[in-house]
């Protein structure tokens, strides 16, 4: 099909950055349980001074009390709730447990456990709130409204959602196409990193599938709706991130039965420790002390810091070496992989396209630098990444670009512009050489093939295979109706991306798997460089979410590394999901459990050798806490354990692992994460 030439456009959509998933977040202090966490704590921090420098009770109790109702009424609430419905959970317990210090006099051990577990609640709620905000966000990439033409021709704006299948719509250069459908009449090139991930928009003619939500480039296109708004595939990539989320489930009911025995074990317990010693004729008082020394002495509060300590050190060291993790959960996770999935562009490779090859044809007469200065001249104009690359290249190697002259574009094919004189055109090989002229086409390729010693099968099309084998993607140049040479661009494996796939094959015993969007040629040679066998390419989201899946019904604990939207729904299925930061779509950093801020791949297997050195010091932690707890409740029932040295013992094994955790907070424990990472 000939297409016009025309003039180059103005982008409507240049404010928008093409693919990206429009921000929504909601503020910290709009979510109630920010709100309250925060006021028990800030009261818990000003009455603790207060104490420990001697003030009067009357003036850091009432701090206190504050605290308890503050951090205390809603999981108190939500026990009782629960109580109600004939369950018990820790929260409850917890809120009596710190009443019952109170009651005792140990109100500052009270106030510690409702801070620290109204802000877990806290925490718990604006991870919600970030996931949520996210998927509306994706939902926004499909336009609100479509050009729907009609059976007489008119066209008619409507919502997008009530396209039905066999409707035909309109979609103008710089609009978001409406549904998902194929193409009727016209060409273009459409960007669809929101759904495929790749950089490089794509030549779309009559016949090819185009998606809800990507972005048109400069031609018109008459689209036949194919599905419904609640079947495009936008729509599909949310539902997949809402299902994989819920597929968390099975580990948060095995944490509530544990909760259960727990709670169900301390109230009996706490229930026997004063009942059987009163009922044998002790005293109420004694009866009940030793019951409330028992209650605090087996508080969890040791256990619980046994956990965080080194989780939250090995968190705030990974944010200082520039990786995001989200919550002690996720780098808990990160230490447990036994297997990787990797997408390709933007995360194994930087994600801008470059030029790598610039052949010119000896029958022309050009060299490399004069291909490349007049293809360059000729694009710069051009707002299309394929146009960048070759105006880059040009300037790195330090050429001074003539001017051009009458610049038109043609979408699918390519550009046109008189360069010193000269008629320049630089596109897809394939649209260029059928606009040429067959008469001096022929001549052409005569010329090239006696220069060649008799090629028959023509230089062009013989290099342009070449170059597409190779993974690269040909572009055409053409001077004066003739072909006079061709450029080879690809996007370029990141400097690290072998020595990461290789310290991930050390870690997990297996090597990474490549799944990507991109062409299965493309795909194998940048596999090949980074030493990757296992390539899956051509993928769409929910094939990225079969492969997880997959490879997870085979028992692995599956690390997703991705940046992209289209990553977005095998990251949230994955057991852990990280998301590259700079070129990372919203959807994918907000889904993603950790981000890489800086880019740096290597950082990836140095943050998961650091998450098992937490691990280690978890497990380490977790025998100190209960070895005092065991034996001071064994004391606490065997004889007569004093409060104040109960106390005393429950406090200090909470601070000894504590301070055992603190030990990741140091430089050196990053180091040598980082030497594990790489050995």
């Amino acid at each position: 099909m000939t297409a016009t030439l025309t003039p180059p456009a103005a982008d409507p959509a240049a404010s928008v950055r093409a693919g990206a998933v429009p921000r929504r977040r909601t503020r910290l202090l709009a979510l109630p349980e920010v709100r309250w966490a925060g006021a028990a704590a800030a009261l818990f921090l000003l009455a603790l001074p207060l104490q420990l420098a001697g003030a009067p009770a009357w003036i850091w109790g009432p701090l206190y009390a504050l605290s308890y109702v503050t951090g205390g009424w809603e999981p108190g609430w939500e026990g009782l709730k629960a109580l109600k419905g004939r369950t018990l959970d820790v929260d409850l317990l917890m809120v009596v447990a710190a009443l019952g210090a109170a009651s005792i006099g140990q109100v500052m051990d009270g106030a510690l456990l409702i801070v620290i577990f109204a802000t877990s609640g806290a925490l718990e709620a604006l991870a919600t709130a970030r996931t949520a905000d996210s998927v509306r966000g994706l939902l926004d990439l499909a336009p609100a409204t479509a050009t729907r033409i009609t059976a007489d021709g008119t066209e008619q704006t409507v919502p997008a959602d009530e396209l039905a299948v066999d409707d035909t719509v309109l979609v103008r250069p710089g609009e978001r196409v409406g549904a998902d459908g194929r193409v009727l009449d016209g060409a273009s090139e459409v960007d669809q990193a929101s759904i495929t991930g790749e950089p490089l928009p794509a030549a779309k003619e009559p016949g090819d599938e185009v998606f809800a939500g990507t972005l048109n480039g400069t031609g018109a296109l008459r689209v036949r709706v194919e599905r419904d708004a609640s079947d495009s595939v936008i729509a599909r990539i949310v539902r997949m991130v809402e299902e994989a989320s819920e597929t968390k489930a099975p580990t948060q009911l095995f944490i509530e039965k544990v909760e259960q025995r727990y709670s169900l074990g301390m109230v009996v317990a706490t229930l026997a420790v004063f009942g059987v010693p009163l009922a044998f004729g002790e005293a109420f008082s004694e009866a009940l002390l030793r019951a409330m020394t028992f209650m605090i002495v087996a508080s969890p509060c040791a256990v619980v810091l046994a956990t965080m300590p080194p989780l939250l050190s090995a968190i705030a060291n990974a944010g200082r070496h520039g990786v995001l993790v989200k919550s002690a959960v996720a780098m808990e996770r990160l230490g447990r992989i036994d297997a990787v999935a990797l997408d390709k562009t933007g995360t194994l490779t930087e994600g801008t396209p470059r030029v790598v090859d610039v052949r010119p044809l000896r029958a022309r007469g050009l060299d490399e630098v004069e291909l490349l200065t007049l293809a360059a001249a000729a694009e710069r104009p051009s707002e299309h990444p394929l146009a960048r690359a070759v105006v880059d290249a040009a300037r790195e190697r330090g050429l001074d670009l003539p001017a051009a002259e009458g610049f038109m574009s043609a979408p699918g094919i390519g550009v046109r512009a008189v360069v010193g004189g000269r008629t320049v055109q630089v596109g897809a090989p394939a649209r260029l050489l059928a606009e040429a002229e067959v008469e001096v086409e022929a001549e052409v390729e005569a010329k090239c093939a006696a220069d060649a010693g008799g090629d028959t099968d023509g230089v062009v099309a013989a290099l342009v295979r070449e170059l597409e084998e190779s993974g690269r993607t040909a572009v055409l140049v053409v001077v004066d109706g003739t072909p006079a040479g061709v450029l080879g661009i690809a996007d370029r494996l990141r400097p690290d991306a072998a020595a990461t796939v290789a310290a991930l094959t050390v870690l997990t015993g297996t090597a990474p798997t490549l799944l990507t969007g991109d062409n299965p040629r493309a795909a194998a040679r940048l596999a090949a460089e980074a030493g990757i066998e296992d390539v899956r390419a051509g993928l769409l989201p929910q094939d990225k979410v079969g492969a997880v899946r997959e490879l997870e019904g085979a028992g692995r604990r599956v690390m997703v590394v991705g940046d992209g939207v289209n990553d977005a729904p095998a990251l949230a299925a994955a057991h852990i999901g990280v998301a590259m930061g700079r070129a990372g779509s919203d959807l994918a950093l907000e889904t993603a459990d950790a981000v890489i801020v800086r880019d740096e791949l290597a950082a990836v297997p140095a943050t998961v050798a650091l998450s098992r050195r937490a691990r280690e010091l978890v497990v380490q932690n977790l025998v100190i806490a209960g070895v005092f707890i065991a034996g001071l409740v064994v004391w606490d029932l065997a004889g007569t354990l004093p409060l104040p040295l109960g106390v005393a013992g429950h406090e200090g094994s909470t601070v000894l692992v504590g301070l055992n955790g603190l030990r990741l907070l140091r430089d050196a424990a990053w180091k040598r994460a980082a030497a594990e990472g790489t050995g």
